[in-house]
């Protein structure tokens, strides 16, 4: 019981060390020989990743002319969709202009208190074009990203056929 923990030295017959033990330098140089196999299989397993990814960019792009016909369609799509946006907020902005005409004319026309229901309309109106103004900003951020992509997916297939050749 004295002695455990402790480092402990293996003699021969003729009382020269032969062997030391040390527990905590044992278990230190496992501690060590664990954490370096575990990075030696991270590193292995991104490289495995890259070799994957790599393959899978070589299989859908032939050329890098491919990778800018690819990234014209996604802006183009993008456009498409920030139009579709830039329509809905304009109809919006029609429907409020419509419903404010309806609600000067109670005011001015002496017509009496305004229906509730209008006034409802307008507060949904308001409320519906800033949801389609923030989705805009947030589709504007979005052509940042695409180009990133595609700028990636270039550099990638660039080092790929590099390599390759």
């Amino acid at each position: 019981q004295a002695c455990l923990g402790q480092p402990l030295e293996m003699l021969n017959k003729q009382g020269l060390v032969v062997k030391r033990i040390d527990p905590e330098g044992d278990e230190k140089a496992r501690i060590a020989k664990e954490q370096e196999a575990e990075k030696k299989r991270e590193l292995d397993a991104a490289q495995k990743d890259a070799m994957r990814r790599n393959r899978a960019l070589l299989a859908t792009y032939t050329s890098e002319k491919d990778i800018e016909d690819a990234r014209s369609r996604a802006l183009r799509e993008h456009q498409k969709q920030v139009d579709e946006i830039q329509g809905r907020m304009d109809e919006i902005k029609r429907r409020h202009a419509r419903y404010e005409k309806d609600l000067a004319l109670y005011k001015d026309g002496g017509k009496g208190t305004p229906p509730s229901r209008l006034k409802e309309e307008i507060t949904n109106a308001e409320i519906d074009l800033k949801a389609q103004q923030s989705l805009l900003e947030a589709k504007k951020k979005e052509v940042e990203g695409i180009n990133a992509r595609y700028n990636e997916d270039k550099r990638r297939y660039q080092e790929a056929t590099k390599t390759r050749r």
